[in-house]
């Protein structure tokens, strides 16, 4: 079994950094492990895993959501977005540094990709927030930080994965998400305004006092607001209430936000084809991976590595409090070198087993590891966040990850949260059952 373990872990790590696709490096570990350790013909279960991966009526909803994103990256949201959000923020400390984490709440509920929110919100923002005169260190850190929220808020395509993986209810992962999405906001909000009271506002690292604005002018700026909030609104309400399948909801947005960008007078044809060519490419990408993953589960399960792993977890005695620091630790080291979907599927191949054995909820278990994902997003050397913001500034990754660091510290402090008050990420699924 060690022997096997290590043979494991070495492959995959040498195939990870060999630069092979990550669905075959997962697919080669698997076809080794049952090649060497097994009894069993590695082709069959390959054949039988990746079609039962494939046909699953929930996996609909991933791409649908991510071509929503893809045309609502298209369609000038972050402007209309900056310019309704920013006329309000002037009398809040910190001003309009707000509006990354505002923003960046915003658009990830329409979009579901860190990346995307990060590169959109920040191409208007970053130079909007220097030519005022805010800190550039600060808005960075804000937007880095706060576009990780793209994992979390929903409709979350990691969350869709997970999911499926796990076989959990997607709307009760997306309800879930919820809570813990607003507290990381409102963390990263107080944060900014001592910030901001404390440093600076006394150091002149806040921009000047823009409220000049009339309310008119104010009111009409907001209502450029007004249809991206009612497709959020739409999507969340119409899961919750039951009136709609995630799978269904996804299809409405991208018909809502065809519409939307239509009507904004700024989508083409060309628009058109680019937003579903590229969601196909991301979509089929992660298909790929977690048919790859899949297998991976198999091979894992045939050969008994996870079982070991959780009956030698529970003899070393673990409470669930040092568990969850245990996971978290590793999770952060293996989100040094994964990006946030193959890490989740990476780790449901393996741990789960262990998570369901320490009585974790596997509901709240999906939203704590999104969590960590999101933290894995600004932490180098592959922390996505950190490369979009350098090619938005072209600052070096050490000075973004310093920017960073303070929020990293909160959503450390939003996983203990979390822990001691559950409830913060279950009693909307729960109500859901009511």
């Amino acid at each position: 079994m060690l022997l096997l373990s290590l043979v494991t872990i070495f492959t995959l790590l040498l195939l990870l950094g060999s630069g092979v696709w990550i669905a075959f490096a997962l697919i080669g570990t698997a076809w080794i492990a049952l090649e060497f350790f097994s009894p069993f013909s590695p082709g069959p279960i390959l054949a039988s895993d990746f079609w039962g991966a494939s046909y699953g009526w929930d996996l609909t909803a991933l791409p649908m959501f991510i071509w929503m994103g893809e045309i609502l990256f298209r369609s000038g949201l972050a402007d209309n977005m900056f310019r309704g959000l920013s006329p309000w923020l002037n009398r809040l400390p910190g001003r309009l540094l707000h509006t990354n984490i505002i923003g960046s709440g915003m658009f990830a509920a329409v979009c579901g990709s860190s990346a995307a929110t990060c590169a959109t919100v920040g191409k208007m923002t970053l130079p909007e927030l220097e030519r005022r005169g805010y800190d550039s260190h600060m808005a960075i850190g804000t937007l880095a930080s706060a576009s990780t929220l793209g994992l979390l808020i929903p409709p979350s395509i990691v969350l869709i994965v997970y999911g499926v993986v796990t076989e959990q209810s997607i709307s009760r992962l997306f309800m879930a998400g919820i809570g813990p999405g607003l507290m990381i906001l409102a963390l990263f909000m107080t944060y900014l305004v001592l910030w901001a009271l404390f440093k600076g506002n006394r150091e002149g690292l806040t921009g000047v006092d823009e409220s000049s604005m009339g309310f008119v002018e104010k009111l009409r700026n907001t209502l450029a607001l007004v249809p991206i909030l009612l497709l959020m609104g739409g999507i969340i309400v119409s899961i919750y209430g039951g009136l709609a399948s995630p799978t269904e909801a996804a299809a409405v947005g991208v018909v809502l936000s065809i519409l939307i960008a239509r009507w904004s007078g700024g989508f083409t044809l060309g628009m058109f084809k680019a937003s579903l060519f590229a969601a196909i490419r991301t979509a089929c990408m992660i298909a790929f991976i977690i048919a790859g993953a899949s297998f991976l589960t198999s091979a894992m399960g045939f050969t008994q590595v996870p079982m070991q792993l959780a009956r030698a977890i529970g003899e070393m005695g673990l409470s669930p409090t040092m568990l969850l620091v245990t996971l978290t630790l590793l999770l952060l080291l293996m989100g040094c070198f994964l990006d946030g979907i193959s890490l989740i599927l990476l780790v449901t191949a393996i741990i789960m087993p262990v998570v369901s054995a320490a009585g974790f909820d596997l509901i709240w278990f999906g939203i704590y590891l999104v969590v960590v994902v999101e933290m894995s997003q600004i932490t180098p050397p592959v922390g996505f966040n950190l490369f979009v913001i350098q090619g938005l500034t072209g600052k070096d990754i050490l000075t973004i990850t310093k920017a960073t660091l303070p929020f990293f510290l909160l959503m450390m402090l939003a996983i203990a949260l979390m822990h001691i008050f559950p409830e913060i990420a279950l009693y909307l699924p729960q109500a859901m059952n009511r």
